[in-house]
C-alpha cells in the first residue's frame, strides 16, 4: 500500500483531513448477522491497547437476520463502512465469522472464523442452483441435483472458493478433525487453514471456576436444579414448527414443553431458562419471542439474552434440554448432562462432532414425565460420556487469543504487541435475576412437625389456561392441604378473586406501595377471599398480614458462610400459611417455622411487626 504499507484512515467523505491518527493498519470487522457479530466480539479484545491499529466494522447485508446488527454495531462504538464503501476501502485484514455476501470483493486479506462449534450443518449457499459444485463458479445453467444433499456450511467448494480461488487467506480452524473433513471436501483451500483454538470456548473453560456465582445469579440456591432449554434456529430446531415444507419433521415441541416444565417442576426444587438462538430473536422479533413465551415466563422462566449470559447459564446449568446448536454441543463439552429434545439428523455432515452428539446424549420421550427423565439423566450422568467429542472441541485448550492473534497480525504485517500477552474478555457476573413468578401458584402443605413447626412445602406453577388437576403432580399428595397463592399483577385479575394467598415482590421503601403492611392491609381489604398477604422485600426474607391482622417478618437463617437463602421467601409464607391452618400464631412466633421444599430444610425466624414503627 502506499506509505511504505502504511495508510491513512477516511472514514466518510474528506475525514482524511482530519483523522489524529494517520498512520494505522486498518482492520475491518465483517459481520453478516448477531449470531457472526458474537464471535467477532469475542476476539475483538485481542487488538486492545494497540495505537497502530485502526478498527472497522461492515456488514454485508447479505443475511435474512439483519434486525439488531445497526445496535451492535453502534455499542461496539468503531467506525461503521457502508459496505459499498467497505468493498472499495483497502484494508489490512478483514476478519469475519460466516460466509454469504461479497466477501471476495473485499480488498485486503480475509480471514474467516466459525461461530460455532466448527462446521457441522448441511446448508445450500443462496445461488446453489448456479454454482458448480467443483470450482465454485457461479454459472447460469447448472441446476442443483434435487437428490444431492447440500454442502457442508464452511467446508465445502460452494463455500470457500470463488473462481475456483480461496476466499479467505486463514481459514481459521479449531481442531485437525475439522482439517480433515476441509482436505476431503475442498482440498483447493487446505493451504490457507491455520489451527488457533476457539475463543468462545475458551472464555467458558476460564469462568468454569464461578459456578456458584453464576447459579446464584439465577437465584438458584443448594438443592435446587437449573434446567437450560436451548434451542437453535430452523424449523426442525427444539423452538421450530417441524414445517415439513421446510425439511422439518412436523412438530411442534418446545411451545409445549415450556408450560409442561412449569406444571411438572416443583417450583423450589428446580430453575428454568431459555437460551435460544440470536436468529430466532431477530428473525422473528424480540417482541414477538417475548409474547410466545409469555406464559412460561410468568410460570418462572428466565429468558437468557442473545448476546450475553448464555455462556453463564450453561455453565451453571444442571441439565440441558437442547438440541443440534453448538449450545448444546458447548453444555456437553464442559460436562453438563444434555437430553435432546429435537435433533435433525439429515442437516448435519455425519462425520461432524455434533452428528455424533446426537447418537450419543439420550433423547427426551416428549409425551412421558418430563421431571422423571431430567432426574435421570442428571442422576446417571458419567462426566466422561463425551470426552472424545469434548476433545473435538479445540487442540489448543485456553491458547486461543495467543494463536489468533499471531495468525491475525502476520496477516496485518506487523509485530505483535511487545511485553502484552494476547487477553480474551473475561464473562461478566450476570445481574441477579430469580424467577418472579406471576402465574397461579399452587401450593400443596403438610404440617410434619411441631417443635418447632415445621411444615413440608411443593409449589406448581401453572403456565397454561386449564386449570391444574393432580395428574400434574408426580407424587403421591393424600393427606396434603391445597391453596393458591397469585401475584397481584397476575394479567388474569379474575384469579385474585379465588386467591388464598395474594403476593408481589419490590423493595420495602418504594413509596408507590409500601411499607408493606400498609399494602397488605389494602389488599386484603380490596379481597375479602385472601387470607394473607405477601410482600417479599428480598432474597430471604418477607412481611405478611393475616386476616386476623397480624403482621409478621420472615427472615430465613443464613447459611454457615453468612449467604442469605435464595429459596423464593413466598415459599416461606406458604409453609406459614399451612402451619396456621390449624395451629396457632404464637408458637410459630416463639420458635419459628421449618419450611422443607424437596431435600432442603431451612428455618425461617418469624417475628411481629409493630405497624406504623
Amino acid at each position: 500500500m502506499a506509505d511504505g504499507g502504511w495508510v491513512r484512515v477516511p472514514v466518510g467523505d474528506d475525514a482524511g483531513r482530519w483523522v489524529t491518527r494517520a498512520a494505522c493498519r486498518r482492520v475491518l470487522f465483517v459481520v453478516h448477522n448477531v449470531t457472526s457479530a458474537t464471535r467477532l466480539l469475542d476476539v475483538l479484545p485481542l487488538f486492545d491497547a494497540d495505537p497502530r491499529v485502526q478498527l472497522l466494522v461492515t456488514c454485508t447485508g447479505s443475511s435474512p437476520f439483519l434486525a439488531g446488527v445497526p445496535e451492535l454495531m453502534a455499542e461496539a462504538g468503531l467506525p461503521v463502512l457502508p459496505w459499498e464503501q467497505a468493498k472499495a476501502t483497502p484494508v489490512d485484514l478483514a476478519v469475519s465469522a460466516s460466509y454469504g455476501g461479497e466477501l471476495e470483493c473485499i480488498q485486503g486479506d480475509l480471514a474467516i472464523l466459525s461461530h460455532g462449534i466448527g462446521y457441522n450443518k448441511r446448508l445450500a449457499t443462496p445461488d446453489a442452483g448456479r454454482r458448480t459444485p467443483d470450482a465454485g463458479r457461479r454459472t447460469p445453467d447448472a441446476p442443483a441435483s434435487a437428490s444431492a444433499p447440500a454442502p457442508v456450511f464452511g467446508l465445502a467448494p460452494e463455500w470457500l472458493l470463488h473462481d475456483g480461488r480461496p476466499l479467505a487467506a486463514a481459514t481459521v480452524l479449531s481442531h485437525p478433525e475439522q482439517l480433515d473433513r476441509l482436505r476431503a471436501a475442498c482440498p483447493e483451500a487446505a493451504a490457507t487453514a491455520v489451527l488457533a483454538g476457539d475463543p468462545c470456548f475458551d472464555r467458558i473453560l476460564d469462568a468454569l471456576p464461578y459456578r456458584e456465582r453464576f447459579r446464584r445469579a439465577l437465584g438458584v440456591g443448594p438443592g435446587q436444579r437449573l434446567v437450560v432449554v436451548n434451542s437453535t434456529w430452523s424449523p426442525g430446531a427444539l423452538f421450530g414448527d417441524g414445517d415439513p415444507s421446510a425439511g422439518g419433521a412436523g412438530g411442534d415441541l418446545l411451545p409445549s414443553l415450556l408450560p409442561r416444565l412449569a406444571a411438572e417442576l416443583p417450583a423450589d426444587e428446580y430453575r428454568t431458562a431459555a437460551v435460544l438462538h440470536p436468529n430466532i430473536w431477530h428473525g422473528h422479533g424480540p417482541g414477538q419471542v417475548r409474547a410466545w413465551l409469555d406464559r412460561a415466563c410468568r410460570a418462572g422462566l428466565t429468558p437468557v439474552p442473545p448476546l450475553e449470559g448464555w455462556r453463564q447459564a450453561l455453565i451453571a446449568a444442571d441439565c440441558v434440554l437442547g438440541d443440534h446448536g453448538s449450545v448444546t454441543f458447548y453444555a456437553a463439552a464442559i460436562g453438563t448432562p444434555v437430553l435432546l429434545g429435537a435433533f435433525p439428523d439429515g442437516t448435519l455432515d455425519p462425520g461432524s462432532p455434533v452428528a455424533a452428539l446426537g447418537r450419543t446424549a439420550p433423547r427426551l420421550r416428549p409425551y412421558d414425565g418430563l421431571r422423571a427423565q431430567l432426574d435421570h439423566v442428571v442422576d446417571t450422568h458419567d462426566p466422561a460420556r463425551y470426552r472424545d467429542l469434548a476433545a473435538q472441541v479445540t487442540s489448543d485448550p485456553g491458547r486461543s487469543a495467543e494463536l489468533l492473534r499471531r495468525a491475525f497480525y502476520e496477516l496485518i504485517g506487523l509485530p505483535e504487541p511487545a511485553g502484552r500477552p494476547a487477553l480474551l474478555h473475561r464473562l461478566p457476573l450476570p445481574a441477579y435475576e430469580p424467577a418472579e413468578r406471576t402465574a397461579p401458584v399452587r401450593v400443596l402443605t403438610r404440617v410434619t412437625g411441631t417443635g418447632p413447626p415445621e411444615v413440608a412445602v411443593v409449589r406448581y406453577a401453572d403456565a397454561r389456561d386449564d386449570d391444574l388437576g393432580d395428574s400434574h403432580d408426580p407424587d403421591d399428595r393424600f393427606g396434603w392441604d391445597a391453596h393458591t397463592a397469585v401475584h397481584e399483577d397476575t394479567p388474569d385479575t379474575g384469579r385474585l378473586r379465588l386467591a388464598d394467598v395474594i403476593l408481589r415482590y419490590g423493595p420495602a421503601d418504594d413509596p408507590r406501595l409500601g411499607p408493606p403492611p400498609a399494602w397488605a392491609a389494602e389488599v386484603l381489604g380490596r379481597h375479602p377471599g385472601c387470607g394473607m398477604a405477601v410482600y417479599v422485600t428480598g432474597p430471604g426474607r418477607c412481611v405478611v398480614r393475616t386476616r386476623a391482622g397480624d403482621v409478621l417478618r420472615l427472615v430465613a437463617e443464613c447459611d454457615g458462610d453468612g449467604r442469605v437463602d435464595l429459596c423464593d421467601p413466598a415459599a416461606y409464607a406458604a409453609g406459614l400459611y399451612g402451619w396456621l391452618g390449624g395451629k396457632g400464631i404464637e408458637e410459630a412466633v416463639g420458635e419459628g417455622v421449618v419450611v422443607v421444599t424437596g431435600g432442603g430444610r431451612r428455618w425461617v425466624g418469624v417475628e411481629r411487626v409493630e405497624v406504623g414503627g
